[in-house]
Parts: C-alpha cells; sequence; structure tokens
C-alpha cells in the first residue's frame, strides 16, 4: 500500500472541497469493506483517502410526508437500513442485505459503497485493469461468474452491488454532490450505472470531485396490492451457499397490482451484466396478467431471452430465470423455496 493523505471532513462541504479534480487522485472511504482491500492489493492508489463516516447528514434516515418519499444518507450502515422501520414498504432492500449474511460486512458497509463497490471479477482484482486487455482475457479464460448480457464490448464483469437491482426497480434516485461546493443533481438510479469503455472509466456516472450523498425512495401507492396495501417488492438471490459470497444472479421485483392483476412493473437483474440489467421484457410478460407460477414462468424466459452467455457461464441463463421467477412470486406474496 502506498502513503496517502488521509482526511476527516465533519460536513458534506468540507468532503467535496477534498475531493481531487483529477480521477483516482482521492477516493471516498465509508465502511472501507470495497476500498481497504484495493488499497493492499494495490489495485488503486489514491494519494488522499477522505473519510466521510463522520458527516451526521451522510447517515440520516428520514421520512419526508410533503413529497411522500424516505431519504438515506449514503453513510447510513447496512445495518440502519435493516433497523430501520421506516424502510418496511421496501423488502427488497431488506431482503438484498440480509443475503449478504455477514454481521461484520452489515454493520460496516454503508449503503452508498455498496452501491459503488468495484467489481468482483478476478481479473480486474488481480491487477489486470478493469477491461482485462479490451475483455480478450475474460473472453479467452475463465468467465465462469461474468456477464451474460451487455457483453458485446470490452466490459464482461457483473457489477458487484447487490442493493442496485432493488434500487433500479423501485424508482429511487441519487443525491450527487460536487465538484464545486454548491453543485447538486438528482439522478434517477437507473440512469447512475453505466458500462466502462476504458480502464480509467467507472461503472457509473460520478466525475471526479463528486460524491453520492443520499439515496431518495418514493412512497407512493404504486408498487403495492391496492387489496390489501402490503407493499410488492423483492429481492431474490440465487446462491451457491449461504455465507457472505457473491450471488450467481438475482432479480429485484416490483410491482403495482390492482383487481388480482399486475398493472405495471419493473424487474432488474443483478450479477449478469456490468450494470444492474432492468428487464422491460420480463415487465410486458407479466404486465395485465395475474401472478401465479406460469405467469412467472414466462416472466423469466422473456428476461433471458436475449441473454449472450460466454464460453463458460452459460448457467447463468438458467439461474437468472429463477431469479426473476422467484423475485416476481416473492414480490406477490407467495412462498417460494431455496437459497
Amino acid at each position: 500500500m502506498h502513503d496517502f493523505e488521509f482526511a476527516a471532513p465533519q460536513t458534506e462541504a468540507e468532503a467535496v472541497a477534498l475531493l481531487a479534480p483529477e480521477r483516482g487522485r482521492a477516493e471516498v472511504l465509508a465502511g472501507g469493506t470495497d476500498l481497504v482491500p484495493l488499497m493492499e492489493k494495490m489495485v488503486v492508489a489514491p494519494q488522499r483517502v477522505v473519510s466521510i463516516g463522520g458527516i451526521a447528514t451522510l447517515r440520516i434516515i428520514e421520512r419526508d410526508d410533503e413529497r411522500r418519499e424516505i431519504v438515506v444518507g449514503a453513510g447510513a450502515t447496512l445495518d440502519d437500513l435493516l433497523k430501520s422501520e421506516k424502510l418496511a414498504g421496501f423488502p427488497a432492500l431488506r431482503q438484498a442485505i440480509e443475503g449478504i449474511n455477514s454481521p461484520q460486512l452489515q454493520s460496516q458497509g454503508t449503503l452508498g459503497g455498496e452501491i459503488c463497490r468495484r467489481p468482483m471479477c478476478w481479473y480486474y482484482r488481480s491487477g489486470h485493469g478493469l477491461l482485462a486487455d479490451r475483455g480478450r482475457m475474460v473472453a479467452e479464460g475463465d468467465n465462469r461468474f461474468h456477464a451474460i448480457f451487455g457483453n458485446g464490448g470490452a466490459a464482461k464483469f457483473v457489477h458487484a452491488s447487490r442493493i442496485a437491482p432493488a434500487l433500479v426497480a423501485l424508482g429511487a434516485s441519487l443525491r450527487i454532490i460536487g465538484p464545486r461546493v454548491d453543485d447538486e443533481k438528482f439522478v434517477p438510479a437507473g440512469d447512475f450505472f453505466r458500462t466502462p469503455r476504458s480502464d480509467s472509466d467507472r461503472e457509473n456516472i460520478l466525475r471526479p470531485g463528486e460524491l453520492v450523498s443520499h439515496v431518495i425512495l418514493p412512497e407512493s401507492d404504486a408498487f403495492s396490492n391496492a387489496a390489501s396495501g402490503a407493499p410488492t417488492n423483492a429481492t431474490y438471490e440465487v446462491r451457491q451457499s449461504a455465507g457472505p459470497d457473491m450471488p450467481l444472479a438475482a432479480a429485484a421485483a416490483a410491482l403495482d397490482i390492482v383487481g388480482g392483476l399486475v398493472r405495471t412493473a419493473r424487474i432488474a437483474l443483478g450479477q449478469v451484466a456490468p450494470v444492474p440489467w432492468l428487464s422491460p421484457e420480463a415487465a410486458a410478460a407479466i404486465v395485465g396478467r395475474p401472478v401465479s407460477e406460469s405467469t412467472a414462468e414466462a416472466a423469466g424466459m422473456a428476461a433471458v431471452a436475449r441473454a449472450t452467455p460466454l464460453s463458460g457461464n452459460a448457467y447463468k441463463v438458467q439461474l437468472a430465470k429463477t431469479a426473476v421467477k422467484r423475485a416476481i412470486l416473492l414480490a406477490a406474496g407467495h412462498e417460494v423455496g431455496g437459497f
């Protein structure tokens, strides 16, 4: 690990002022569960580390009754989210966090850090660059855990965040501050993530000097059961164990059910593409129909119809289909089995 300067700002404005205008010169430290291992392996070597753990405004979980939304600070820990009654209407988030199944990661990891987690791709983590020789190392090597969607270019890793698919499905937005102290913008979660085109890019739209400060979750009658008022959103992960290992495929579903029929739906897949993969095909297959084993199965099949697996990961197509099917069933209140 290289020597670096450590900064501990106490306000959002101080944090933004400490971030460097060039990418890679400064990194944000929240829980450190991702950044510290990357620095230890010299995959990233910032000149300055900006710790945001002391900024009180970044740890809030508040309800805005006027706007009917929940505002969650990016510095809130995953445990904070699990314990908050204000997030009771968003089981998709709770299920994604519970799936991590590690007291250490849940108590130390933060919402913002989880959203911005760097790829777990072994080529990247071994120092071969984000795109691993323009994707050739992945295409020609061991690609068991790589992308089956959006992998036609150089980027073939899968997005590492387990919460991101739920945020996309729920229509969340992100507050971004910087690079100037008074800069502020709000970006839909679905527009925040992007597929990098070079090793110097990131997996999101953040520019040097910018910081995700809060996540805004809309509270509305959408994505609920009109008859019971129960929330109708869920995350389902297909995992090879009950430990903290990354899932092989995942899906988050948010449904609006009226009169027993799905009126609107948003379905996002995880661990299958360089970004959380929104599937309008799966949504179209379920809208206007009741949720049942057969309709959920049809949505799962629609979700993977255009998959383009690599040489060693065709098995993920079936797992992704299962994740979509079971996320829909779980969102509608049906029992599902397995991991």
